[in-house]
């Protein structure tokens, strides 16, 4: 029996190892999946989790509950060994090991893309993880009771300054969620006014959201400049230092909260510790059918996709392109990699990935939407429906479906839940500052 090594357990290595336990017979091959996080993140639905729209175990599916027939090792491959087929792991706990295997499954994914920026590596936090966006959440609620009990002034109005750092899909639809929730939440704190908000969103470019035609786009900068954000184009951040955000325009300002979402980069393990074929960006060359390597060239038993694979779009008019990382790429890639997977093993011809886009939605908070296809756009409610309804058609199991609908039924009757959380990031300080330490036994048996 063969063993099949699936490198991370995101969207296209999740999909990858779920359609194999469906379609593998019994005792042709077993998986193994390695991962540093039990759980495949839903990221389309971090920027609702910032809103506490959706629960975050609800944006998180449980590798255990549904990879029954899998293997799952939690640690992080530092290195593939593809000539002796052997991965590096590295576990959250004791030292390196080696996992032989006969085919290997690259799917790894992107890092955020950080920059040199003073101040960043301290004071920002990303975007990507259910954890991330959890803390974002909790960092502006906590804001939010700190400033009320403040009077008008600068500490108050740094506590109710909120800056994003990117202006593509992750940040613009983070930034019109958080600020849909800032809004409705002023009307919580009596002590606090709408006027004292202040929301800001950073991009490098003329434009935001790429993925969208120029008209579209404009619609959106002004939606969210209505809603009292502002919208920073042709802008880049230059110092962060101790929360005070210096822009390349020569505007500064205090910020309480940083959220850095400019994009991804090359995973480094792929980039730096492999044998395997990159290109000039760090990613894995991989052909049209997933596999490693060139048509003149395939690399035998590997295979690849997902954000860390250069997997080649049939579907874009410019030659040589590949497609862009995103969730519904990455989805699809993961369940052909294992059609064409099984091909291989039972001998039969594989296929090229060939996706047309379905189009672009974005949510812009409660309420607010955007969507385009072709020259089709559609915006404010409808929009925004229609990024639900595909968000959680698309969500992988019934069971997070389920939930999620659940969730949004509630909200609507009772609307969203207030409260931080943030105390449990530090969950021993109530514990270790909560009263006398007691030293014997026979005084902790009369307390």
């Amino acid at each position: 029996m063969r063993t099949i090594l699936v490198v991370g357990g995101g969207y296209a290595g999740f999909y990858t190892a779920w359609k194999l336990e469906k379609k593998l017979r019994r005792g042709e091959a077993r998986v193994i999946v390695v991962d540093p996080r039990p759980y495949m993140t839903y990221q389309p639905f971090l920027p609702e989790v910032l809103a506490g729209s959706v629960e975050a175990r609800h944006a998180a599916v449980s590798q255990r509950r549904h990879l029954r027939k899998t293997k799952l090792v939690t640690g992080s491959v530092t290195r593939i060994d593809h000539a002796s087929r052997t991965v590096t792991v590295r576990p959250a706990v004791g030292p390196e090991f080696t996992i032989p295997y006969d085919i290997i499954v690259v799917t790894a994914g992107a890092v955020t893309r950080k920059l040199s920026v003073p101040g960043i590596a301290e004071h920002a936090i990303g975007m990507k993880h259910v954890e991330e966006a959890v803390a974002i959440r909790d960092r502006l609620l906590t804001a939010f009771d700190q400033a009320a009990s403040l009077p008008p002034g600068p500490e108050r109005r740094r506590l109710l300054t909120v800056t994003f750092v990117g202006g593509g899909f992750s940040g613009v639809e983070g930034f019109g969620e958080l600020l849909s929730l800032a809004t409705a939440l002023v009307r919580k704190y009596p002590e606090l006014s709408a006027d004292e908000l202040s929301f800001h969103l950073v991009e490098a470019r003329d434009r935001i959201l790429p993925e969208v035609t120029d008209k579209p786009g404009e619609w959106v900068v002004r939606s969210l400049e209505e809603r009292g954000g502002r919208v920073h184009l042709n802008a880049q951040l230059v110092d962060a230092s101790d929360g005070h955000v210096v822009l390349s325009t020569g505007e500064e300002f205090d910020s309480e909260l940083i959220v850095w979402t400019v994009g991804n980069a090359a995973n480094p393990m792929v980039h730096n510790h492999t044998d395997l074929p990159i290109d000039a960006r760090g990613m894995l060359v991989v052909r049209a059918d997933l596999r490693v390597g060139t048509d003149d060239a395939p690399v035998e038993d590997a295979w690849g996709a997902g954000d860390d694979a250069a997997v080649p779009d049939l579907a874009a008019e410019k030659p040589g392109a590949a497609t862009v990382p995103n969730a519904q790429h990455a989805v699809r890639q993961g369940k052909l990699l294992a059609r064409n997977l099984i091909a291989t093993l039972r001998g039969r011809e594989t296929k090229p990935y060939l996706h047309h886009s379905l189009g672009t939605v974005a949510t812009l908070g409660l309420g607010r939407g955007i969507f385009q296809y072709h020259r089709l756009v559609i915006k404010g409610f409808p929009a925004w429906l229609m990024h639900r309804g595909y968000h959680v058609l698309a969500v992988p199991t019934w069971e997070r479906k389920v939930r999620v609908l659940a969730l949004w039924t509630t909200a609507a009757l009772f609307g969203r839940d207030i409260v931080s959380l943030a105390s449990v990031q530090h969950p021993r300080e109530a514990f270790t500052s909560g009263g006398e330490l007691v030293s014997s036994r026979a005084d902790a048996g009369r307390l």
